[in-house]
């Protein structure tokens, strides 16, 4: 509970350490019945550390971890708690921007939720199953799953991960080239962040904003919005770095990089190297690709 606690406050290293405690404590076999006394398998802690492990740069750990998690729990058969995992499974899959792990995980979570009767469990597969819409061209239909599911998890009485829930939903909007309401669905997100002290998601909140301000109608590579956007990726990397979150770290530079290009060609080249030199696995991810992809032109040119 500690480790998942210090995570959604952006302590990612100290979530770890607990997340790592609990997995060498978990025997499978001795605690099954705490499912039936708590509510929940403690098994559920490993699906936090596979969180905690893309963020903090190692992707296919974290994959593995996920894996090992929902065979676990699929062998165990404890309904809600394999409701849990199977969205934590779609969402770290929504992390790496695997759709098709992100779309099967969240279908199953539902088909469950439905079954079960977890309203909880069915909004947070019903957004993600929303932002699968929208990365397969159903854009509109994909932003009214994801409001309607945020709506619904509201009407649950929760708040937990709603930063989240909310920059998926101003994603979906700049897809749709609605980057006003992207933004206003940030700027709520942030206040939830100030207000709860739910910090994970923040770095990419920031990053969001700067990418959406760039949308904007009217804007110029010349006005004062890219100003705005570099001092949104900015405090980005600023607080990644503070977290350890390399993954976001690398997601903002990206982002800062590709605004700088024609301007600062080297420093660009130089800031996206030195976090791209720290991966040492994941090479087959999104992010990671797309930073290769940006450094072998560079070099390619002569940049």
């Amino acid at each position: 509970a500690l480790g998942e606690t210090l995570f959604f406050q952006g302590d990612l290293r100290n979530a770890r350490d607990h997340q790592e405690q609990a997995r060498a404590l978990y025997i499978p076999d001795r605690h099954r019945t705490h499912a039936i006394t708590y509510g929940m398998d403690p098994g559920y802690a490993l699906s936090f550390s596979a969180w905690s492990l893309w963020y903090l740069g190692f992707p296919d750990q974290a994959s593995m971890r996920s894996r090992d998690t929902l065979a676990l729990d699929k062998k165990i058969s404890h309904p809600i708690s394999l409701a849990f995992t199977l969205s934590a499974t779609s969402i770290l899959a929504q992390f790496r921007h695997d759709v098709q792990l992100a779309e099967e995980c969240a279908d199953a979570a539902i088909k469950i939720s439905l079954d079960r009767g977890f309203p909880f469990y069915l909004a947070w597969g019903n957004i993600l199953q929303g932002w699968v819409r929208t990365e397969q061209g159903n854009i509109e239909e994909g932003i009214v799953q994801i409001t309607q599911g945020i709506a619904n998890y509201q009407a649950a009485g929760a708040e937990f991960g709603y930063s989240y829930f909310l920059a998926l939903l101003a994603t979906a909007h700049g897809l749709a080239g609605q980057p006003q309401a992207g933004l206003d669905a940030i700027v709520e997100a942030l206040a939830m962040v100030n207000r709860t002290g739910e910090h994970f998601y923040e770095a990419e909140l920031y990053r969001l904003e700067g990418t959406l301000i760039l949308q904007c109608p009217g804007e110029t590579k010349l006005d004062s919005s890219v100003q705005e956007a570099q001092a949104c990726f900015h405090k980005a990397i600023s607080i990644a770095r503070q977290q350890g979150a390399k993954s976001l770290e690398l997601r903002a530079t990206v982002s800062l990089v590709q605004l700088w290009e024609s301007q600062d060609r080297e420093a660009a080249r130089q800031m996206l190297a030195d976090i791209y030199s720290f991966f040492t696995e994941g090479y087959d991810s999104v992010d990671l690709l797309q930073a290769k992809a940006l450094l072998d032109a560079w070099a390619s040119s002569g940049g």
